[in-house]
């Protein structure tokens, strides 16, 4: 995947009389994983929705910088091609009824012939560690498996940034660990990867750069160690 870099400035956003992003902006480049902490209600979920094209901006400039030049867009214009880049997963995914399998051959393009679904469908299980539970019934999964499911549907789409929501809220050590390293293998395959987290100590390893949503601005932090104490409550 060609190294590509995105900025997005002159963000703003409010819901009624509340101002919940004023003209900021942050940058993502593919092959980063980026940390982003604020207080319950700052804009983190709100600034990720936008980022997907799912949530309209009040004003927001995107510039999309690689190799061969820069390229600028208003958001409205540019809104479905983030929608086809930009993957966002909630804390709590959705699940289609029925199998993993059904789940994850949603993700594949309708073009694709049966076999060469097949093999899509078990490599990315493979990579995910979903074999064993392929036949489950995916309402049935556990929130860590529901991640797993998430993240490889996700993939399977060829992104170019995957942005999580909590993604290890709620989940034991072991599917911590797993959601870690699928995160660590997203940046290996030039993926950005941007995760919100209450618990930015958990990320300090994965995540190469850190961002904090306060007072309607994102701002950069050093390290996940001088992030305010308080967000993490």
């Amino acid at each position: 995947m060609q190294h590509t870099r995105i900025t997005f400035s002159q963000l703003s956003k409010r819901f009624g009389k509340r101002q919940i992003l004023d003209n900021t902006g942050l940058t993502l480049e593919t092959g980063e994983c980026v940390l982003l902490t604020g207080k319950n209600g700052s804009g983190k979920t709100t600034l990720m929705r936008i980022l997907a094209g799912l949530e309209k901006p009040d004003s927001c400039r995107i510039q999309i910088h690689r190799q061969n030049g820069t390229q600028n867009y208003h958001w409205k214009a540019f809104r479905s091609t983030l929608q086809s880049r930009i993957m966002y997963l909630h804390q709590q995914p959705f699940m289609f009824s029925g199998a993993v399998r059904m789940n994850l051959d949603f993700a594949l393009p309708r073009s694709l012939g049966k076999h060469e679904r097949h093999t899509r469908i078990q490599d990315i299980a493979t990579w995910a560690g979903l074999e064993d539970i392929l036949e489950s019934n995916a309402k049935s999964l556990s929130g860590g498996e529901c991640q797993r499911v998430a993240i490889a549907r996700a993939r399977l789409r060829n992104p170019q940034v995957v942005l999580l929501d909590e993604p290890t809220a709620n989940m034991d050590s072991e599917a911590r660990s797993k959601t870690l390293e699928m995160l660590r293998q997203l940046r290996e395959e030039n993926i950005a990867v941007l995760v919100a987290t209450h618990d930015p100590g958990l990320f300090e390893t994965t995540a190469n750069r850190f961002l904090h949503i306060e007072k309607q601005q994102v701002t950069h932090s050093p390290t996940a160690a001088t992030i305010p104490l308080s967000v993490a409550a």
